[in-house]
């Protein structure tokens, strides 16, 4: 049984906000409201299929974050870099990669968009700047960082949005990128996604430091905690925080208070929180809060955004076709992929 520290291991949180007077377009809200709904209709299929053992290996589900991604998305520029760790298959989706490259990808096929070769927890998209996700906890954290130095050092304007859950920040890679970045004023912005549990220990039990936007604070980096049920929050604070990237002030560290509905990982029955903490979360779903925003605006019909839904499910059955229909890779790509050929005069001695 959990004990008094963990059952209260988060705040109770709010209702989700409905927009009477939305800050953003009709547009930004449709948008949202379907690259959210495509994320959490994709992540459902494949837990099914994982149950159906058509997707194996590990598999980390992101149903209940998807504002965390949409929020960011419309806050950055498509020519911005994103890197982010193993739960990463929204991020491309809602950057606009192929479902059925990232489905087929999950099943190991040759038609995925890492050759087949990643699965679920390496997926890459290089088409909209997607530079994968990454296996080991923290490892994401200085390449982030690394690949802000080099837009600095390309004077490209560009920035580069560096995903990480609330674990991976006991990592020491953690604390020397954030140590590098604020002092080469590196334009990355770190995103720590806190859902509140590392797999399945509470940020309580690991951490004197609960409040983790303030780690910042040891590198003097500006730093927020963000209330990332609401993708208006998130897009918010992804603007300012851009901004000041762009203008060569340099990183920023983001808290996003989330929360997943699964477990951590597909083989985690989240035995270690109550059904009531998680209907708690479920009350304020950003999906339901932007649909109720788009109704009570009225810029589309219960009607209009039902045949949204059902355009996202035929999306999603075509992606799990397209997989079954693929073939798997050549044996021969074992050896392909591993090192990049270059045309740099390396003297050796």
């Amino acid at each position: 049984m959990a004990d008094t520290k963990d059952k209260a291991q988060a705040k109770k949180p709010a209702k989700a906000k409905v927009q009477a007077e939305p800050k953003f377009s009709k547009e930004t809200y449709m948008w949202w409201y379907e690259s959210m709904k495509l994320m959490r209709r994709f992540e459902e299929k494949t837990g099914q299929l994982y149950g159906q053992q058509k997707i194996k290996g590990f598999c980390h589900l992101y149903i209940g974050q998807e504002a965390s991604a949409a929020g960011a998305v419309s806050a950055l520029t498509k020519d911005d870099k994103w890197i982010t760790a193993y739960r990463d298959h929204a991020h491309p989706l809602a950057l606009g990669t192929s479902p059925n490259a990232i489905m087929a990808e999950m099943f190991a096929k040759a038609t995925g968009c890492s050759k087949g070769k990643g699965g679920s927890m390496h997926i890459f998209d290089k088409e909209v700047n997607f530079v994968g996700g990454h296996g080991i906890v923290g490892a994401q954290v200085p390449i982030g960082a690394g690949i802000a130095f080099a837009e600095k050092y390309n004077k490209t304007g560009n920035v580069c949005i560096c995903y990480m859950g609330d674990g991976a920040v006991r990592q020491g890679a953690f604390h020397e990128a954030l140590n590098m970045a604020q002092t080469w004023k590196l334009p990355v912005i770190f995103v720590i996604e806190n859902n509140g549990y590392a797999m399945g220990t509470s940020v309580q039990r690991t951490s004197n430091v609960t409040e983790l936007y303030k780690l910042g604070s040891a590198y003097d980096m500006p730093s927020e905690p963000v209330e990332a049920m609401s993708v208006e929050n998130v897009h918010e604070a992804v603007a300012r925080a851009a901004e000041r990237a762009r203008a060569g002030e340099g990183p920023t560290l983001l808290e996003f208070r989330t929360y997943r509905y699964k477990g951590h990982s597909m083989s985690d029955p989240a035995k270690y929180r109550t059904k009531v903490e998680l209907e708690e979360y479920k009350s304020r779903d950003s999906i339901e809060a932007v649909r109720a925003t788009i109704l009570l605006n009225e810029w589309a019909t219960e009607e209009e955004l039902d045949a949204i839904d059902e355009k996202i499910k035929e999306q999603v059955a075509e992606s799990v076709q397209f997989a079954e229909d693929s073939p798997y890779p050549d044996p021969k790509e074992l050896y392909t992929d591993i090192y990049v050929e270059s045309d740099y005069p390396y003297i050796l001695d």
